[in-house]
């Protein structure tokens, strides 16, 4: 199954690839019915195509609250190198899925905070800039949120480490 999700994932046939992300994005905030597949989905982060690393970047991130198994512990330094992807939609979709990935693993806030601040984004283009920022201010904003933190609902991570069940 892992493989033939793979394929269906890294398709050339972008609208069903897309369509297939959007449906285990949406039935893993319910379910960890996709989390088994957590590194193979973490292996798409290196995929040569941007929209396959969109796709992973949202789907790992809507897996965090499942990671009972702290893979993630050892995924956040690739997940966070994609903060400076080569491809400014890349930057802004990781940086995006980071306040999900927060919310579900306090415990990552300050990296990810640190991660955000400390980003060169002098490689992307003026016009890209300011989105970028913008959006980085929006994921620090809800991270720093008073009361956000290990509070996003069932399965996600409490402050001391136990997951909610729904």
């Amino acid at each position: 199954m892992r493989q033939s999700i793979i394929a269906e994932l890294t398709s050339m046939d972008d609208r069903a690839a897309c369509a297939l992300a959007d449906q285990i994005i949406a039935e893993s905030r319910e379910t960890d019915k996709w989390y088994p597949c957590f590194d193979a989905f973490a292996r798409l982060l290196d995929h040569p195509k941007s929209l396959v690393r969109n796709r992973a970047l949202h789907i790992l991130a809507a897996n965090a609250r499942w990671d009972t198994e702290n893979r993630f512990d050892a995924l956040l330094p690739a997940f966070l190198s994609h903060i400076t992807d080569e491809r400014p939609i890349t930057t802004r979709q990781c940086v995006k899925a980071l306040a999900q990935v927060g919310l579900a693993k306090p415990r990552y806030i300050p990296a990810i905070l640190s991660a955000l601040r400390g980003a060169d984004l002098s490689g992307y283009r003026d016009s890209m800039r300011p989105l970028i920022r913008q959006d980085m201010a929006e994921t620090e904003r809800i991270l720093t949120r008073p009361g956000e933190q290990g509070a996003g609902g069932p399965g996600q991570e409490k402050p001391h480490g136990k997951r909610e069940e729904a």
